[in-house]
């Protein structure tokens, strides 16, 4: 991807193409001061109907290019529209040097320009995207500048610093889903947070084998087992300037950098995007890569359980148990059930720092996909009032999550015959509340989240500001999160 320079004006430069909004109807907006080819009896003509997402190219008398993007009905518009109508204009203009944007003439009355300005550049932005390392003849996009045109554009220009920030740390988080596991070991995982640690200024601890042994994080190990990869757990922190007390906030990522399904042996069509299934640890610590910029009134600590899931010689067997840091053992039926193991390891290690609050994300059942598909999380906790926070952060970013519930009486689904608990429930019955309701044995008191992201980890075709491959969705709810934290009552 061509790096971009965002910035916000009161003008359009010369040259570059302009993209301007059209709501059904083909009404320009009234009193727009545009000297642009906008003719309503032309682009009805050229079978434009303004429906949102629909893109229209004109070309003035004095060569000026015009994107006309469909908006739908002015009632509509909202922030997230404004981001994916961002995306569209990207698409539709690939191959140009210069956008200049003045869809936030398009945002009515009651919205929040900033919001909407960031949008736009986080909308541009990921649209622009494309993971090229390993191909020989990359189409990358060749956009170098996008200007947010508008008349306050000096009180926008932070927004738009920030939704740069934002996007960079998405794009981060896609390209480690994207590399291949035999380039992203746990150990390279591991190098890549400390490097971005060293780059943004985060305290950074990485566990190497002799010392995950050593913090007891047994469910870490067991799933190591199989694998010639050594795991690794990072810690990295972010300390708030000053000498107050601040509280603290726990992110906690699954990395299973591979997922074979271990001797619970996945099918090969099932094996081939598993990748991914350090989605979770990727959100992380992309977001912990934009949060010194962002820098909120809180602590802020990334955990990253990190390993793969091999069927190696020394693998864990169905019905072996495992202590994990909390002490709880747990008996192993299912070795494809393996993000458990290492998130109760990491939520156990967080909960022990009495945080604020601690959120989870992992792409961590399939149950998921099948309850609400690849584009909306699962939600699950401990807290209302926290949980309320996560899922109205995950809105405003543009990554909506449902609430799913906790139900005490499927508990006994994880009851084991020789351990504490055991790492699966009944076969067909509510696996991702199963999959909460066992992690939930690892946080003790702390106000918690847990993010399902097993279908949003992964797009299956381009789509709006989504390329295909990892989309890094959570980063963005992160930051939200942390941007408008207040402690759970």
């Amino acid at each position: 991807m061509t790096p971009i320079t965002f910035s916000a004006a009161t003008g359009a430069p010369a040259g570059g193409v302009v993209v301007v909004p059209v709501f059904t109807g083909l009404e320009a907006l009234a009193g727009a001061p545009w000297p642009l080819p906008l003719d309503a009896s032309i682009l009805a003509a050229l079978g434009f109907e303004a429906t949102f997402g629909q893109v229209q190219t004109l070309v003035g008398g004095d060569g000026q290019v015009v994107l006309a993007v469909g908006m739908g009905e002015p009632a509509e518009v909202t922030v997230d529209r404004l981001r994916r109508a961002a995306a569209c204009a990207v698409r539709s203009a690939w191959r140009v040097k210069a956008l200049a944007l003045r869809l936030l003439d398009a945002v009515p009355d009651g919205v929040d320009r900033a919001a909407a300005a960031q949008a736009l550049v986080e909308g541009a932005a990921l649209a622009a995207y494309r993971f090229t390392t390993y191909r020989s003849s990359p189409k990358a996009c060749r956009i170098a500048s996008v200007v947010i045109v508008a008349p306050d554009a000096e009180a926008l220009e932070a927004a738009v610093v920030w939704g740069a920030e934002v996007a960079g740390a998405v794009c981060l988080a896609r390209d480690l889903v994207n590399e291949p596991a035999g380039v992203l070991t746990p150990t390279r995982l591991a190098e890549r947070a400390e490097a971005e640690s060293t780059r943004v200024g985060l305290g950074c601890r990485i566990f190497d084998e002799v010392a995950i042994v050593e913090q007891r994080f047994g469910g870490v190990l067991g799933v190591a087992r199989g694998s010639a990869e050594p795991p690794r757990f990072v810690e990295l922190t972010y300390e708030p300037p000053g000498d107050g007390a601040v509280p603290t906030v726990v992110l906690v990522g699954k990395g299973i950098t591979f997922d074979s399904g271990g001797l619970s042996l996945k099918t090969a069509d099932g094996m081939m995007t598993m990748k991914t299934d350090m989605s979770g640890a990727a959100a992380v610590l992309g977001a912990m890569s934009a949060v010194p910029a962002l820098a909120p009134a809180v602590r802020v600590v990334g955990l990253l359980p990190i390993t793969e899931n091999m069927p190696g010689d020394r693998a864990i067997k169905p019905g072996d148990v495992l202590t994990t840091r909390n002490g709880t053992t747990v008996e192993v039926l299912n070795t494809d059930a393996e993000g458990r193991l290492v998130l109760a390891d990491a939520l156990a290690y967080g909960a022990e720092k009495a945080p604020a609050a601690m959120i989870d994300l992992a792409t961590l059942t399939g149950a998921q996909v099948v309850a609400l598909g690849r584009k909306v999380c699962g939600l699950m906790g401990t807290d209302d009032g926290f949980l309320a926070q996560v899922r109205a952060a995950g809105d405003r970013a543009g990554e909506p999550s449902w609430p799913l519930p906790l139900t005490a009486d499927y508990r006994c689904h994880i009851d084991s015959d020789v351990a504490d608990i055991k790492n699966i429930g009944r076969a067909g019955e509510a696996g991702t509340v199963v999959a909460g309701l066992f992690l939930r044995e690892f946080v003790g008191d702390v106000p918690w989240a847990h993010l399902d992201i097993a279908g949003p980890a992964r797009a299956g075709d381009d789509d709006g500001f989504l390329a295909k491959g990892g989309t890094g969705v959570g980063v963005r709810t992160l930051l939200e999160l942390l941007r408008t934290f207040t402690v759970p009552e």
